[in-house]
C-alpha cells in the first residue's frame, strides 16, 4: 500500500518534532582522534550533533580542516569552518587554545540551548585539560547564556589510551584523523601529538 500524501506529511512532521526533541550538541572538531571520538560519543547518545572547525592560524590548519571535513562527511554531520585571523602560532603548546575554541563555539552556537562538546582528556600536564578549566569556561558561558549552554568534556577523566580504545571498540575511522601539529603533508613523527599516536600504536 502506497502512503498517501497526508500520511507522508504527518510522518515528516513527526520526524521534525523528534529531531527538535533530541538534545543538541556542537562538537569542536579539530580532525584529530580526541575530537572525532567526542563527536561519535554524543551521536551515540542520540544528540543532534553539528561540528565546528576553527582555523586559528595553526601550522597544520589545512590538513586538519581536510581531516575534519572527512570525519564530518563520514558521519553525515554538518560542519562549519570558522577562521580566526590574522593569527600566527607556532607548533607546540599554544596558550589559550582551548579557551579560544570554547569562546568561538559560544559565539557560533546555532541553537538557543544545548552543549558545546570538547574532546579534552585527562592524564596530561595541560592546565586547559582539567575539570577546573571546564568550570571556569562554564562560568563565562553562564554570563552570556544564563545556563542555557553548557561546556561538556566527557573524556576529562579519561586518558589518551582510553580514547584510543574507545575509538577502536566502536570502529571509528581513525585513518581519517589528523593529529600532527606540523604543517607538513605527512605526519612529522616528532611533535607531541605524533609521539602520543605512536605510543598508542606501539602499545
Amino acid at each position: 500500500m502506497v502512503p498517501s500524501s497526508h500520511t507522508k506529511a504527518k510522518n515528516a512532521a513527526r520526524s521534525r518534532r523528534n529531531r527538535r526533541a533530541r538534545p543538541f550538541a556542537l562538537a569542536l572538531l579539530s580532525g584529530g582522534l580526541d575530537s572525532s571520538a567526542c563527536l561519535h560519543y554524543f551521536r551515540a547518545r542520540r544528540y543532534r550533533v553539528e561540528a565546528l572547525f576553527v582555523d586559528y592560524g595553526q601550522p597544520g590548519s589545512n590538513y586538519e580542516r581536510h581531516a575534519a571535513q572527512n570525519i564530518a562527511r563520514h558521519y553525515g554531520t554538518r560542519l562549519t569552518v570558522m577562521r580566526v585571523a590574522p593569527m600566527h602560532v607556532s607548533q607546540g603548546v599554544i596558550p589559550g587554545r582551548n579557551a579560544l575554541l570554547a569562546v568561538v563555539a559560544l559565539m557560533s552556537f546555532p541553537q538557543p540551548h544545548g552543549i558545546v562538546a570538547l574532546g579534552i582528556h585527562g592524564g596530561t600536564s595541560y592546565s586547559d585539560c582539567t575539570s577546573l578549566f571546564v568550570s571556569h569556561v562554564q562560568a563565562i558561558y553562564d554570563l552570556y547564556a544564563s545556563g542555557s549552554i553548557r561546556l561538556d568534556a566527557p573524556f576529562i577523566e579519561w586518558t589518551k589510551r582510553d580514547i584510543y580504545d574507545y575509538s577502536k571498540r566502536h570502529r571509528l575511522p581513525i585513518c581519517l584523523t589528523r593529529s600532527c601539529e606540523s604543517g607538513n603533508r605527512l605526519p612529522c613523527g616528532r611533535c607531541n601529538s605524533c609521539r602520543d599516536i605512536q605510543a598508542l600504536h606501539a602499545g
